[in-house]
């Protein structure tokens, strides 16, 4: 017969070192990425914790990746496309979306970003991952499914709108 404390235990699984040691060292960077594609930082908190729980769901294979790193990006940047369609379309009928923020950015890099998020979604990422993950166009391409040449045209073509409304030289 089986005391109570053993029918009601909790089974947990412990995170294999590999995964721990690559959690901490990427969720932050992760965590920011989400928030430049969101706008709110609730919103970047879940996307963040659903692709690293993606991630240790399939931790036997992402783990054999030679660039994991570029995996848990791609997963952000779909889930973030995701999530805007549904808000998007969960919105449709209100007049304004205000993203929530727990905290205000300087006003010309709030601006800044509100007009990387307005920007097409491929552009949107890449200008993303460029200038707040510092990755290079062939990192970005990994993550966007896309050639080295497309994402250096997603860079270009989101540099050049975002100079025209931001009215500065395109020098980004």
């Amino acid at each position: 017969m089986h005391s109570s404390s053993e029918a009601t235990a909790e089974v947990t699984i412990a995170a294999p070192a590999e995964f721990d040691e690559f959690y901490r060292s990427n969720y932050r960077p992760v965590l920011r990425l989400a928030y430049t594609l969101s706008g709110s930082w609730a919103a970047a908190e879940d996307l963040a914790q659903e692709t690293f729980a993606a991630a240790f769901g399939r931790w036997s294979e992402v783990g054999t990746y030679e660039r994991a790193d570029s995996w848990v990006r791609q997963v952000v940047v779909n889930k973030a496309r995701s999530r805007l369609r549904r808000v998007y379309s969960e919105t449709a009928a209100r007049l304004s979306l205000r993203p929530e923020t727990s905290y205000e950015l300087p006003e010309s890099t709030q601006e800044f970003w509100e007009s990387v998020r307005a920007l097409p979604r491929q552009q949107a990422a890449a200008i993303a991952l460029f200038y707040l993950e510092a990755l290079t166009t062939e990192e970005i391409a990994t993550i966007l499914g896309c050639a080295p040449s497309t994402a250096r045209v997603h860079l270009h073509s989101g540099r050049k709108t975002l100079a025209a409304r931001l009215g500065v030289e395109e020098n980004l």
